[in-house]
């Protein structure tokens, strides 16, 4: 079985699929280690769409039970029928933005106050970050998700953020036993 858990930076994706690979035999992939190149100061040059794709696939495949966290939007059409349930998790902006400072502060420590490059692009992560809920932003955002889910060719969950990570955890769980 595949699983697909996404939502904006922040809202918990990474989290809840760390904790359903504890508790079940699913693998648990995060987009972001095919997204981004491995470096001393982390999310700052981007792995090429095709090598991703083919790194992610890899994976994917060779795993019977995978759940994967992050956003596929701009990853390529054959996502949108890779999974057998997928699960969209909103938090709202402030609560979202809270988390992520406080993500952002524990990640780079000292670095974020005396680094001007690690600075430059933690503000600037977290401004696009912020414009997820704007309609007009061509980035990552509410409406490309909502306008994505509808292209979706298996189940889709939609789940809130503020959940305690238990009870998403057992939701979930029960998803897969029915499917």
């Amino acid at each position: 079985m595949k699983i697909l858990l996404f939502g904006a930076s922040g809202c918990g994706t990474t989290t809840l699929g760390r904790e359903i690979q504890k508790s079940t035999d699913f693998v648990h992939l995060d987009v972001d280690d095919y997204y981004w190149k491995k470096s001393e100061t982390p999310f700052q040059e981007k792995i090429p769409l095709k090598e991703r794709n083919k790194n992610l696939k890899k994976d994917f495949e060779t795993f019977q039970n995978v759940i994967v966290s992050g956003s596929m939007v701009s990853w390529g059409k054959e996502w949108e029928t890779a999974f057998d349930l997928v699960v969209f998790i909103r938090l709202e902006n402030d609560e979202r933005m809270k988390r992520l400072g406080e993500r952002e502060r524990k990640r780079y420590g000292k670095k974020l106050y005396r680094d001007k490059n690690v600075q430059q692009s933690s503000k600037a992560f977290l401004e696009w970050a912020n414009q997820y809920e704007n309609p007009n932003f061509n980035g990552r955002s509410l409406k490309t998700h909502n306008d994505w889910m509808k292209s979706i060719d298996c189940k889709v969950l939609k789940m809130d953020g503020e959940t305690k990570l238990e009870h998403k955890v057992e939701i979930i769980i029960k998803e897969i036993k029915i499917l």
